[in-house]
């Protein structure tokens, strides 16, 4: 996705990429916009109000017109206003799982189950972080256990 600033995505701008991408992929003839809103299974009405900038519109539209066009759905939210770049930087620097992860549950994870190959596990990761310099500001690992 492109760095873009919040400011710079409104539902007109969106409405220009969308018909130019649309019209790369061979929809700009008579018909096309009929023919694109089948292809994507969205209604006529809700690509008609897309383009021509009325509200914001739905993730329910939105997510098959990202499939049919064979881009990132966050990418489409962004463009369409429906995220702002600032949303999807705090989502990927958001921590999903509050606890931190185990030796032992990454181990299950990897596919590593057996008392041996758990142990061998545990004994690898305990001499990586041997030769890790103490992290700053740091009061969880992230492999703790």
């Amino acid at each position: 996705m492109t760095e873009d600033r919040d400011s710079e995505h409104t539902p007109q701008t969106f409405a220009a990429w969308l018909r130019e991408v649309m019209e790369r992929r061979g929809y700009a003839e008579r018909g096309g916009q009929g023919r694109f809103a089948r292809d994507a299974g969205v209604s006529e009405n809700n690509l008609s109000r897309i383009l021509r900038f009325k509200g914001t519109p739905d993730v329910r539209t939105l997510e098959p017109i990202a499939k049919l066009l064979n881009v990132p759905l966050i990418e489409v939210l962004v463009r369409a206003c429906v995220l702002k770049p600032s949303d999807v930087e705090a989502l990927h620097n958001a921590r999903l799982d509050p606890h931190p992860i185990t030796t032992e549950r990454a181990a299950a994870e990897l596919g590593i189950t057996s008392p041996e190959g758990v142990t061998a596990f545990e004994r690898t990761v305990r001499g990586l972080r041997a030769t890790e310099p103490p992290a700053e500001n740091s009061p969880n690992d992230r492999a703790s256990g």
